[in-house]
């Protein structure tokens, strides 16, 4: 061994020594002052154990997607469009016909598949008929993404009648995960029909925006579906389909607007005519990232997005939980600083340096921050279950799907040991070692840092209050509000899978001699979240503008609530009303048309087929106008909507309103029904009130998600607010004492001991209040119906809070006054 390896060797030995010195005189010191080195792990493990489950969902919300090999490459095709607001808006499902179109018209894109929305549809398992998943794709499907197949190949879809199942399906349906070559009975329209399983995909991943149960060959849809087949060659008549294309390497295409609109500009010539007269085209395609799907939240259609805005500010919440607790490490280190500055001078008397000092309280910092780590996460684990149910969506710690958690979590418990233990280590060993060992140095807590500390503590949580009151309170608005229609006490009954048209009549009969229902109406389109939407356009004096479209029964308004303002409803005995009668809402009447209700009562417009189609329009005639209603989330403006009657109506579910009351006989009287309607197809309904609430199921995640940081941020700010008394009672144990001798009372002494931090949290408050004011309104700006924010929000915070500071400090202030004066002042 060379010299060098020898000095290499001794270095490594002594440090190797001091480091296992550092801990053991750490561990030593950490379990002589067991109570506050419990209160210190118990708030980073529950500050961590939030941070990791909050860091979980985020990274697993900016991961979607991002298994798919050729990720970067694969673009989902949108229509981009202004709202009447002013805002640029897109659409993800578009026309049956692109696909193939830009396939065939572009060079770089090398595939392009279609994606029909997922519908719940019944299959024949071994055991019993099950509902499951399905969409259906073009054969490409497989080559483009990255879904691993355990058995088969790319190629399973080439038939249309090939279906690919994934692996726990393909368990509950065949008793096997081998079910290639198998025989699986799908109820399509109104009838089974037999499909061949021709793979086995493995389980979706958490974090995906495309899944499915069953994935079924999109030319089933092109030789079976009625509407499809007749809208082959439409450009707008979309029936829930995302059109994908694969882009060669290297490909400029999304960024060649011109090559897009020229693409567009043959298949909308009625936008060419609006482009002439008013200089600008009404919509564009362009294509969105697959990697941005699921934070894109100006797209509508074809995936569950979020908006990213919304996970930042949740890590920011997250961040904040951890500083607060870190903050308490920082205060609690202070409060026990008397207790240790004689250890500080005996040190330094024999020999000890400033470094290795600050390197000795620096590792006791970071072994509280790994102790505390390994708890938090133990508790994060343990709580996962419920924090999935919270977010909404099933989330696991799993290094495969999320490699980025460890080095995360490893790095902040490093820089949450290093930061909370700085200030500590470097006010320590800095201590004058004659005072010290004279006893003259006293670290009180009321010096400007420990009280900034406080202060900035309940200036989060207060912060985090406000944020959960306004939050919950636009969430009971949008639940609350009337929207235009009798939501309650009406059941939805799902058709999608009988010949509703043929059952309709029965089913309504059936219940017209019940005197617990009201109304029975039928309707094409359902209501609220997950429903979709039946877009078109209409023409009006050479102006073209999107509608919604409702095909309805006649029954429909009068059962729904809807408030005929001008004009009539439809009528079955006249012929016009099946043909070319409409009604139509205020929007479309006011905003569109320019008219009052009356005015519009016999104008024709346009309408009918898609200009995409090449085919002519048909002219409407407006027969009524219906008062506006919201039939889509409030976050939303009311849009033009048409209702129309047509001879061929196919129901998607029919719409039950009953008496207020116990619905079960009802329900128990429609499952009786529907088995002699369709006695191989469960019955399915659901409540329109809840389907309408499912609208802000995001916004009611947010709230409870905040709440629940808000609860645990003020919990760690009280816990640091009792160390502090802690401290400035003991160090003011003689001037207590004084105090009671000459004829204080324990009020006067809890008064004197609470007086200085309750400032701190008004200050605290003066200082949230604005913050949080400015924050909450940019997010209630996202809303078209919102509530105001009262000033009256801030001061019950502000009041709660100073309630929950005077409880927590009050208790240690009490203690302390009702101590023996005489003791006391024997101790100094």
């Amino acid at each position: 061994m060379d010299w060098h390896s020898g000095i290499l060797l001794a270095v490594k030995t002594k440090t190797n020594a001091m480091l296992r010195h550092y801990i053991r005189i750490a561990l030593r010191n950490l379990a002589k002052q067991k109570i506050l080195t419990f209160v210190n792990v118990a708030g980073l493990s529950l500050g961590m154990a939030c941070f990791s489950l909050i860091l979980l969902f985020a990274v697993s919300e900016f991961s979607f997607d991002k298994f798919n090999k050729r990720a970067g490459q694969i673009y989902r095709v949108e229509e981009r469009y202004t709202r009447d607001d002013g805002r640029e808006a897109g659409i993800g499902e578009l026309g049956v016909a692109l696909a193939p179109a830009m396939k065939k018209a572009f060079p770089d894109v090398e595939e392009a598949v279609r994606l029909s929305n997922g519908r719940k549809m019944y299959m024949g398992g071994y055991n019993d008929v099950v509902q499951l998943n399905m969409v259906y794709a073009d054969p490409g499907f497989l080559s483009m993404f990255s879904f691993p197949l355990l058995y088969g190949n790319k190629k399973a879809l080439q038939d249309p009648y090939a279906v690919v199942i994934t692996r726990s399906r393909a368990r509950q349906l065949f008793g096997t995960e081998d079910a290639v070559g198998k025989t699986l009975p799908i109820k399509t329209d109104s009838e089974f029909h037999l499909f061949s399983v021709t793979a086995v995909a493995e389980d979706m991943p958490l974090n995906t925006s495309i899944s499915f149960d069953v994935l079924g060959n999109y030319q089933y849809l092109e030789i079976t579906d009625t509407d499809r087949v007749t809208s082959s060659a439409h450009w707008t008549r979309t029936y829930g389909d995302q059109t994908f294309v694969l882009l060669r390497p290297g490909s400029r295409l999304p960024q060649q607007r011109e090559s897009l609109l020229k693409f567009r500009l043959p298949h909308f010539p009625e936008e060419v005519d609006a482009w002439r007269k008013t200089k600008r085209m009404p919509a564009r395609y362009v294509l969105q990232p697959l990697l941005s799907l699921h934070t894109d939240t100006s797209v509508d259609g074809g995936s569950d997005t979020v908006d990213p805005k919304n996970i930042w500010i949740l890590l920011g919440i997250a961040a904040g939980i951890v500083l607060i607790a870190s903050i308490n490490f920082t205060t609690l280190a202070i409060a026990r600083s008397a207790g240790r500055a004689r250890e500080v001078g005996v040190r330094k008397v024999v020999g000890g340096l400033r470094r290795q000092l600050i390197a000795q309280f620096l590792t006791e910092s970071v072994l509280l921050s790994v102790l505390s780590s390994f708890l938090g996460w133990l508790l994060a684990s343990a709580l996962l279950p419920w924090f999935s149910q919270l977010a909404g969506r099933p989330l696991e710690f799993t290094t495969s799907l999320f490699p980025q958690l460890s080095w995360m979590l490893a790095g902040l418990t490093l820089l949450v040991g290093v930061l909370a233990g700085s200030y500590p280590a470097l006010v320590l060993s800095g201590f004058n070692t004659v005072e010290v060992l004279k006893a003259k140095i006293r670290l009180g807590g009321s010096n400007l840092f420990t009280r900034s500390l406080v202060t900035v503590q309940f200036v989060l949580s207060i912060g985090l209050i406000i944020a959960t009151v306004v939050m919950l309170r636009q969430v009971n608005y949008l639940r609350t509000k009337d929207l235009g229609l009798i939501k309650e006490n009406t059941i939805v009954v799902h058709t999608r899978n009988i010949d509703a048209t043929a059952a309709y009549p029965l089913f309504r009969q059936t219940l017209a001699s019940r005197n617990e229902v009201l109304g029975v109406a039928a309707s094409a389109i359902g209501l609220g979240e997950g429903q979709g939407q039946m877009g078109g356009m209409y023409d009006f004096s050479g102006k073209l503008a999107g509608v919604i479209e409702y095909p309805v029964d006649e029954n429909f308004l009068p059962v729904m609530g809807l408030q005929l303002i001008a004009g009539r409803n439809f009528d079955r005995s006249i012929t016009s009303d099946t043909v070319s009668n409409i009604i139509v809402n205020e929007t479309l009447v006011h905003a569109d048309l320019g008219l009052e209700p009356q005015q519009a009562i016999g104008q024709q417009i346009k309408t009918g087929v898609p200009p995409g189609s090449h085919a002519p329009l048909q002219y409407k005639t407006i027969i009524g106008v219906v008062r506006d209603f919201n039939f889509e989330p409030l976050n939303k403006k009311v849009r033009a909507q048409l209702f129309e009657m047509p001879v061929r109506f196919k129901p998607a579910c029919f719409f039950v309103h009953l008496r207020a009351g116990d619905p079960t006989p009802v329900l128990d009287k429609m499952a009786a029904t529907w088995k002699t309607i369709s006695p191989d197809i469960p019955f399915s309904y659901s409540f329109l009130d809840e389907d309408l609430d499912r609208f802000y199921k995001s916004e009611t995640r947010w709230g409870n998600i905040i709440a629940c940081a808000g609860g645990i941020s003020i919990f760690l700010a009280c816990m640091g607010l009792f160390g502090l008394a802690s401290l400035s009672a003991a160090n003011r144990v003689k001037e207590i004492g004084i105090r009671k001798i000459l004829g204080a009372t324990a009020a006067d002494i809890v008064g004197l001991l609470t007086g200085g931090f309750l400032r701190l949290v008004v200050l605290a408050a003066v200082i949230a209040s604005p913050i949080a004011w400015m924050i909450m309104n940019r997010w209630l700006r996202d809303f078209a119906y919102r509530i105001d924010v009262g000033w009256w929000v801030f001061g019950v915070t502000a009041l709660m809070a100073m309630g929950i500071a005077f409880l927590t400090i009050g208790l240690q202030a009490f203690r302390t006054a009702r101590a023996n004066p005489v003791k006391s002042l024997r101790v100094e």
